[in-house]
């Protein structure tokens, strides 16, 4: 999976409107792939949002990412899932979910990257790139920059999309530096437009592309 533009859904930054529409409005501004994350929500709530998210990825060719949880990514029938630190192991993932499933990691140094490298991910996430407020991260993990995006690149082939406060000026910049894409939540669930939000966003990753 290399994608563009990713969507990691977060409905308390949607300004009361559905995940499902949403992740509609991405689809239809071009987005590349879905990360269903919804921190806050049982792991029920979950699933049927999943189960939703699913036909509507399916029927649009999008691929289908859970963050962290294996079950939920089998019981939905989900492209793979993304995991951080504190989950289960890539190895476990890819025994669980198989070897055509799309396992990714979040990763946020050089050391970090390689190690992810090796156990088999298929893509990263990379950051805190910039300033986020959708995610508590540590120190080590926060504000990144792109001389790490830089590092991390030069390290490693595995393609990966930068996240953490990628907005539309800056998503340029951080493909110009090393990553295959962007990933966000708030530039896009936030937006008044999602979808004119999304190609915004993939026109910026184009961009960045002819900069690099």
């Amino acid at each position: 999976m290399n994608p563009d533009t990713y969507l990691v859904t977060d409905a308390g930054l949607s300004a009361g409107r559905s995940t499902v529409e949403i992740v509609e409005a991405a689809i239809e501004g071009g987005i590349d792939a879905v990360q269903l994350r919804e921190k806050g929500r049982s792991a029920r709530e979950r699933y049927e949002l999943g189960q939703d998210l699913r036909d509507l990825t399916r029927e649009a060719g999008v691929p289908l990412i859970v963050n962290d949880r294996l079950d939920l990514a089998a019981a939905v029938d989900a492209d793979g899932v993304h995991l951080g630190d504190d989950d289960l192991p890539i190895s476990v993932a890819r025994e669980q979910l198989g070897a055509d499933a799309v396992i990714g990691r979040s990763v946020s140094t050089v050391d970090a990257a390689e190690d992810a490298a090796a156990a088999g991910a298929d893509y990263f996430g990379v950051g805190a790139v910039y300033s986020t407020s959708s995610k508590d991260t540590d120190p080590e993990q926060s504000e990144i920059g792109l001389d790490r995006v830089r590092a991390i690149d030069e390290a490693v082939d595995v393609p990966f999309v930068g996240i953490g406060g990628i907005t539309p000026e800056n998503a340029a910049d951080v493909v110009a530096a090393g990553a295959d894409g962007v990933a966000v939540i708030s530039a896009i669930t936030a937006a008044d437009d999602p979808a004119a939000a999304t190609r915004t966003l993939n026109d910026a990753v184009k961009q960045g592309r002819v900069e690099a």
